[in-house]
């Protein structure tokens, strides 16, 4: 089997337990799924980050416990803390993540990965639950603008490549993967206008921030894991490494989609 069947073989995989579950999980089951799946990438964080094995199972096993207690247990101020999360999601997505590739930082003392490990996963749960709770279309939307650009991205990259975007942080990268992936986007913008009836312009400038942002996050994966001298994050998803390596660009991307769309409710 092709490295390319693998992939795509798990993609149809995961797409056939994970849209299910976005159309019908109520919204327990749907938290409890979704810190299940933080609880993975917080594991390979960890191990990206040489924390020993049962270190890394115990950061785990918190970071996912500890986001369903403050859901639950924050009961109607949970909302509160909840555009916090989003906010400090965002806060280091648009000002730090960047000034971090720039700088080349290695950050490698534990405390520092253990709450930047919290910074990234934990506002992406929260972003989850949100985006969840304004339907399954609204999620499913955003969802799709991270997994229309990655695959545009890596079939323009293997077709057309031969401008390294940041050969420092992640060789296999390129500015033609990135054009096939603005491409995709832009007629992906032009069919939601068409069906929507969503103004183009706008929705178009949108997709396109969140371009930059899915690439960002990619990066700020890449470079961890150059750093951390390993390949993939993991190896449970065959043809993609680990949960991390899949949700990379839903890291940088969902906090502050779920941001836009608590201030343009907020405006009406």
């Amino acid at each position: 089997m092709t490295p390319l069947t693998r992939r795509v073989l798990t993609a149809m995989l995961l797409l056939a337990v994970f849209v299910p579950a976005v159309l019908w999980a109520p919204a327990w089951l749907w938290a409890i799924l979704m810190a299940g799946v933080i609880g993975m990438a917080a594991f390979e964080w960890a191990r990206l980050s040489h924390f020993p094995l049962q270190s890394a199972r115990i950061y785990a096993v918190l970071l996912a416990l500890g986001a369903l207690v403050l859901s639950n247990g924050l009961a109607a101020d949970w909302p509160i803390f909840q555009t916090g999360l989003i906010l400090l999601g965002i806060t280091f997505w648009l000002f730090v993540a960047p000034l971090w590739l720039l700088g080349h930082w290695h950050a490698a003392q534990p405390f520092v990965r253990a709450a930047v490990g919290v910074v990234v996963l934990v506002p992406t749960w929260a972003a989850l639950l949100y985006l969840h709770a304004r339907g399954p279309g609204v999620l499913l939307g955003v969802l799709a603008i991270v997994w229309i650009a990655d695959t545009a991205a890596y079939f323009a990259g293997r077709q057309f490549g031969r401008h390294k975007l940041a050969p420092a942080i992640s060789p296999g990268k390129t500015w033609e993967g990135v054009a096939g992936a603005f491409v995709a986007l832009a007629l992906y913008a032009g069919a939601l206008s068409l069906l929507a009836g969503m103004p183009l312009l706008p929705l178009f400038l949108v997709i396109a921030g969140l371009l930059y942002l899915s690439v960002l996050g990619d990066l700020f994966e890449s470079w961890i894991k150059r750093v951390s001298g390993m390949k993939d994050s993991g190896d449970v998803l065959p043809g993609h490494g680990g949960v991390l390596d899949r949700i990379d660009a839903l890291t940088s991307t969902l906090p502050i989609a779920t941001g836009m769309l608590m201030w343009l409710e907020r405006s009406v």
